[in-house]
């Protein structure tokens, strides 16, 4: 028999952050809280303030869905920082300048030469 210690592979908790309501991790925790903010929302509007049933609704659907998109289209299957590098993507593109003769020479040598031309 041996003494020594046997290592395996195995599906531990650790790698795994959970899954609840079909969302992996916390993400489900957004969807629960946009709930959780329409619901109260339409009853303080709805009950309290007295407001219409479809001023009520346009106000608190919003509430609740953009924390649905946010995790649907963003956090849900994609991977970690998915989000920050879509928007700085979106916001700083590669090359990106208020002065357009300062880009990379390649670029601004086809700028000047089509002004030129």
């Amino acid at each position: 028999m041996s003494s020594e210690l046997r290592i395996t592979d195995t599906n531990s908790a650790n790698d795994s952050k959970g899954r609840a309501l079909g969302f992996e991790g916390n993400d489900f925790l957004y969807v629960v809280g946009g709930i959780v903010g329409a619901i109260g929302v339409f009853l303080l509007l709805y009950g309290m303030f007295h407001a219409s049933l479809a001023a009520a609704t346009c106000v608190a659907v919003p509430i609740f869905a953009l924390p649905t998109a946010w995790v649907i289209l963003f956090r849900r299957g994609k991977a970690d920082g998915y989000a920050e590098d879509f928007f700085d993507y979106l916001l700083n593109r590669e090359g990106f300048s208020f002065a357009p003769d300062n880009q990379s020479p390649l670029g601004a040598a086809k700028k000047r030469k089509a002004r030129h031309a």
